[in-house]
């Protein structure tokens, strides 16, 4: 059975107050995506690295699931399992930032310190890179702070891996601290 993920609340926070890009960061704003069909992201993507983040320290593979709402919105499921094995999951909603805008989201997710101030306690997803079958994602923000590269595969190619820091680099993101998922056994033992 998986645990919730408690504590994500502070993360998010910071994760939507942060002002400042880190070192050797452009000022400007990354490139997204543009117009993302939400009807064809959602689904199941697995993270196949990411930029460091707190609530996420303990993770070794993690993937999000997604599902459209009659309203507009997309339901979150993100699970993280550890490196004892352990699935560890958070749920959540996104909204778009800007109505009809489907490339920059807000991500909230279900815990107490949201309940308690939910109009704090909210983070940008950015969606900076989609390739043309949705196979393929960036999603960030926009102090380059955080960056997740993910796929519809657990497993991927050289060749995708690297078209993948390609883009990452395209807009401006630093990837040399980037932590990579950790294979399947290497898990539990």
């Amino acid at each position: 059975m998986a645990r919730k993920w408690y504590g994500l609340g502070l993360p998010l926070v910071l994760l939507g107050l942060i002002g400042c890009a880190g070192p050797g960061a452009s000022s400007e704003a990354p490139q997204t995506a543009g117009a993302v069909d939400l009807q064809r992201y959602q689904g199941t993507w697995y993270e196949q690295a990411r930029l460091p983040m707190f609530f996420q320290r303990n993770c070794a593979q993690s993937e999000a699931h997604y599902q459209l709402q009659d309203d507009g919105a997309v339901g979150v499921l993100n699970r993280c399992r550890t490196l004892d094995g352990e699935w560890i999951e958070a749920k959540g909603q996104a909204t778009p930032q800007v109505a009809g805008q489907t490339d920059k989201l807000w991500v909230s997710f279900d815990n107490w310190f949201s309940n308690l101030f939910p109009g704090v306690a909210k983070g940008d997803y950015w969606v900076l890179y989609l390739d043309s079958d949705y196979r393929t994602a960036l999603v960030g923000n926009p102090n380059r702070e955080y960056l997740w590269l993910l796929t519809r595969d657990a497993q991927i190619s050289l060749e995708t891996r690297s078209e993948m820091l390609r883009q990452a680099q395209a807009r401006g993101y630093d990837t040399s601290e980037l932590i990579w998922r950790v294979a399947d056994d290497k898990i539990g033992q």
